[in-house]
């Protein structure tokens, strides 16, 4: 009889209103999951993450964590990044930048990070570096029964789809979009072997703009100049996330969740 995995996949989290909103629901839910992952790059007032920051997360039992393009905002990062076995970033990279792109969790859950092209800064070709990637990670290890997740972090929906056929045919079992930070409606399991998500989310205040301020959101886009943004601390707060539920290397379902934190009350709405 095979093994069922539960596993979660936390949407970007965006400051504190996201790392408390995690906190919580967490303290209440981790022990349901086999394996948790949650995208990072804008878990330090918006903009990448500080050592404090990534300890904190590490202490509600996360297991992996992602990034994207935001990662290297705190220059602290080029520190510690190399230690830290949970965090990755983008694999996309050019190969001489610090850090990994995928690790290897518990013998079984192997997580890529990649990033889109698309609207984005220049990067490699998010494609090619999935096969690359998994040519590196076969050689080292045997991929029957393992699930491989890839956070897929980009802003076109159009390459977000492509991308999850494209790895679903290379024998990837769950792409997880990210980056926009609007949770999508379009979770689906690709030719009964691939989870999908066009976007998972975000966890942050639900008063801001993404997570961000409204005035300073505001001002940029009615003047174009780049405006310093805020972290909106206003409750409630929300978390975005999906459930995926494996048996052996399978997929099995994948579910989307919305958890409000209101401080002095909480709700949750598993769609």
């Amino acid at each position: 009889m095979q093994n069922t995995y539960n596993v979660l996949f936390i949407g970007d989290i965006v400051g504190r209103p996201g790392r408390k909103t995690v906190e919580q629901f967490l303290a209440q839910k981790s022990s349901q999951y086999d394996f948790i992952i949650a995208n990072v790059e804008n878990a330090s007032h918006g903009f990448g993450i500080t050592k404090k920051n990534y300890d904190e997360l590490m202490s509600y039992g996360i297991n992996c964590m992602t990034s994207g393009n935001h990662i290297w905002d705190k220059k602290e990062i080029l520190t510690y990044i190399d230690e830290q076995e949970t965090l990755i970033r983008p694999y996309n990279y050019h190969k001489s930048i610090q850090g990994r792109g995928w690790n290897i969790f518990s013998d079984k859950f192997i997580v890529i990070n990649l990033l889109g092209k698309t609207f984005m800064p220049p990067i490699n070709c998010p494609f090619t570096a999935l096969e690359e990637a998994l040519n590196e990670i076969s050689s080292e290890y045997e991929l029957k029964d393992k699930i491989i997740i890839v956070d897929f972090h980009a802003e076109a929906t159009a390459e977000k789809q492509c991308f999850a056929k494209f790895a679903s045919s290379m024998g990837v079992n769950a792409v997880i979009g990210t980056h926009t930070h609007v949770q999508t409606a379009d979770e689906t399991i690709i030719d009964d072997k691939c989870a999908y998500i066009t976007d998972v989310g975000f966890c942050g205040s639900q008063k801001g703009i993404i997570g961000m301020e409204y005035e300073s959101s505001l001002k940029r886009l009615l003047t174009s100049i780049n405006e310093r943004f805020d972290i909106e601390d206003t409750p409630p707060y929300i978390l975005n996330a999906c459930e995926l539920r494996f048996c052996g290397s399978a997929i099995n379902d994948i579910k989307r969740i919305k958890f409000i934190y209101n401080k002095d009350e909480v709700c949750e709405n598993e769609n």
